[in-house]
């Protein structure tokens, strides 16, 4: 796990080193990302009502946040893009996960990077959570392009994909329906729960869903897996749960001691980063 700017990290590796590259960069929104952790307590004198008419009082914890507004996006990534595709090996792939704002910008700069014959797929992860805008169709979905350096030699292995619930499983018959299908390039699933034990309180985290099914397809055992957008250290958890190898970078420190506590029992090595002490 490195701490600083992943361009100045990702300059020092040696060539060819990873085999899978997933990245969560920010989206561009224009926007400050903020997650706050809130305890809620019961108080007879508080206005908020819950479960059964009682009232309860909620005061902020902590507040974790990241700038996410860029004037010249692509100039921001296109480096950091090339880099990736450097550090790549011949038969490795590179998941770029973004949203309506910057997909299409991206897909022509990667185009442009790994050539149009090396574009797999666009997934589209699609979730159903949260506001509805009474002005457009509410956005709830995310977009993650799949490039692989040669198309022509690449990971994918089929028989590790998890199988899901047929829609109507009484058209299919009871061997198909309990076998179950293979995903398309749509895939649904929930986000990270607000309340669940997966979350670490980090803005933006992405569920272990998504990467493990990324990462049980696309690398096998002893594969080195990359994300220089840690984040909350998902990748990771997914990498290190499937037997792969783990490359993170990230400038945050909050990302930083969160990663550090997430992946705890896997006794991460930190360059240019030390815990605090308790």
């Amino acid at each position: 796990m490195h701490f600083g700017d992943n361009l100045e990290v990702m300059r020092t590796l040696d060539s060819g080193i990873c085999n899978l590259v997933y990245i969560d960069p920010p989206f561009n929104t224009g926007k400050r990302q903020a997650l706050k952790s809130v305890r809620t307590v019961r108080d007879g004198s508080a206005s908020r009502k819950g479960f059964q008419g009682q009232t309860y009082r909620t005061s902020v914890r902590s507040v974790r946040e990241y700038s996410d507004a860029f004037d010249d996006y692509l100039e921001f990534i296109e480096p950091r893009l090339l880099e990736a595709r450097r550090l790549l090996a011949t038969d490795g792939s590179i998941f770029v996960h973004l949203d309506y704002r910057e997909v299409h910008y991206v897909k022509v700069l990667m185009d442009s990077i790994f050539g149009r014959e090396s574009f797999m797929n666009e997934i589209i992860w699609a979730y159903d959570y949260g506001a509805r805008s009474k002005s457009k169709w509410p956005t709830k979905h995310d977009n993650i392009l799949w490039y692989a350096v040669d198309p022509s030699r690449y990971t994918f292995n089929f028989e590790a994909m998890e199988r899901i619930p047929y829609m109507a499983p009484g058209l299919v018959g009871a061997e198909k329906a309990a076998q179950g299908k293979t995903p398309t390039d749509t895939w649904w699933h929930t986000i990270v729960p607000t309340t669940g034990s997966e979350r670490t309180g980090y803005p933006t985290q992405k569920p272990l869903g998504i990467l493990n099914r990324i990462i049980a397809v696309h690398s096998n055992p002893g594969d080195l897996v990359m994300d220089f957008f840690a984040g909350s250290g998902t990748t990771a958890e997914a990498a290190l749960s499937a037997g792969r190898r783990a490359l993170l970078i990230d400038d945050n420190p909050e990302a930083m001691e969160v990663i550090a506590r997430r992946l705890s029992q896997w006794s991460p090595d930190f360059r240019g980063w030390q815990a605090p002490r308790a």
